[in-house]
């Protein structure tokens, strides 16, 4: 059987959208004759932590632990709170910032390049090299962010004849926050040259959206894939559904993923019918920002407004298949345009209508489109938002809200799983 090593920050008993990728890879890797290894940092600093996710981890799984140095402990003697913040990717915009987080964001951006992992690049490296030789692997994975992971592999590339595939879960340097990180031209200057040594020195770039594989093929002549996240089919379906006209949203609100004409459009529709105001439930599931809450009240919704917080993966499997409509939101800008967030594939497989907010050309609006399971919406647009609402809730008032997805198969973890090892066998 082939082994291949994974090389991950994000591992159970993590919470989020970011190690879920990875660990259902492993999950499902046997099934096409190849063990997966495993190594990730022994203490992290996880800003989510989620213990149901351990339950995933499959039995005998090789797992390699080194120590990494975590610059955000320190940071936490002088603000917990902007530093769990800010390692969680929410970054207020540049207005609403106060001195500290502002000095925040200048020393991560231009002292820790890439990221604040950077000091686990050396000792890994050192350390699997050892490893790698005396255990006969023949391919490793690096995936990111962080993207000092991809370093890691650069590294082990540059020092044995080993196959490296790149997995980047996100973009480098054309990510929605990068340019939020005050950086210098020097520090710019050296991100630019770290993604570019990455892409020219893997053996296979992997991307999770077609935009991303877009942008790379601009500054790589490398092979480079799209698999996409996706959704376990081991998923339970509930068929009770709430009983209120609930919208859900799983997953953090960003201060950038502020749909104000959803807003603007539920606030007119609870003046305009007082059903409606009984019925509506926002159900905001997760890290909520203060800029977006605040723009939830300013629009009369703070009496319809639900905040659980961060629940478990199993709790958040649950809410998806009870609630009426799924959000889905994403930042309006042209760098977010390939950002196709996990929870979608999920969303999918609950099997409600999807909602989906975000900019001009979002990859996601093919996906929909393609799966018939939601409608796209831009962030300009009103009355056609707010017919398809008013729509929505005649059929939820009827008890005859449901969504025909076709062709979502292609997205569940194992099919996923099967297009990956095809590339590791190659």
């Amino acid at each position: 059987m082939k082994k291949v090593l994974i090389i991950t920050y994000y591992w159970p008993p993590a919470g989020g959208p970011g190690v879920q990728r990875w660990l259902k890879f492993v999950k499902y890797l046997r099934e096409f004759d190849i063990e997966p290894l495993v190594y990730i940092p022994e203490n992290p600093d996880y800003p989510i932590v989620d213990k149901s996710l351990l339950d995933d981890i499959p039995k005998g799984i090789t797992i390699l632990k080194k120590r990494i140095f975590e610059p955000y402990f320190l940071a936490k003697f002088f603000s917990k709170k902007e530093t769990s913040t800010i390692s969680s990717g929410i970054i207020k915009e540049a207005k609403t910032q106060n001195l500290l987080q502002k000095l925040f964001l200048y020393i991560r951006g231009n002292f820790f390049i890439p990221d604040a992992r950077k000091f686990w690049i050396k000792p890994s490296v050192k350390f699997l090299t050892g490893y790698i030789s005396v255990n006969n692997i023949d391919t490793i994975i690096t995936t990111g962010p962080p993207h000092s992971l991809h370093l890691i592999g650069l590294g082990l590339k540059k020092k044995l004849e080993i196959k490296w595939l790149a997995d980047f879960r996100d973009p480098w340097t054309e990510i929605g926050y990068h340019k939020k990180l005050k950086l210098s031209t020097s520090a710019e200057a050296k991100h630019l040259f770290l993604e570019k040594e990455v892409l020219t020195s893997a053996d296979q770039i992997i991307t999770t959206s077609f935009s991303t594989q877009k942008e790379f093929q601009q500054k790589t002549e490398k092979p480079i894939s799209v698999i996409t996240n996706g959704y376990d089919p081991s998923l339970e379906f509930s068929s009770e559904l709430d009983q209120k006209f609930t919208l859900s949203h799983i997953g953090s609100l960003l201060s950038g993923r502020n749909p104000i004409n959803l807003w603007k459009v539920l606030q007119e529709l609870i003046s305009e019918d007082k059903e409606f105001s009984t019925d509506l439930v926002l159900n905001l599931v997760g890290t909520v920002s203060d800029d977006v809450l605040k723009s939830i009240k300013e629009h009369n919704l703070g009496g319809n407004l639900e905040l659980p917080g961060y629940v478990s993966h199993y709790k958040a499997n649950n809410i998806q298949q009870t609630s009426q409509v799924l959000l889905l939101v994403e930042i309006n800008s042209f760098e977010t345009k390939g950002i196709i967030p996990g929870k979608l594939f999920e969303y999918m497989a609950s099997k409600r209508p999807i909602l989906a907010l975000g900019p001009k050309d979002w990859d996601v609006k093919n996906i929909l489109a393609e799966t018939n399971s939601g409608t796209y919406f831009g962030y300009h647009e009103e009355a056609s938002l707010k017919q398809h609402i008013q729509s929505l809730y005649k059929q939820y008032k009827k008890q005859e809200l449901s969504v025909n997805s076709l062709n979502t198969e292609k997205y569940s973890r194992r099919n996923l799983t099967g297009d990956l090892a095809k590339l590791l066998k190659e």
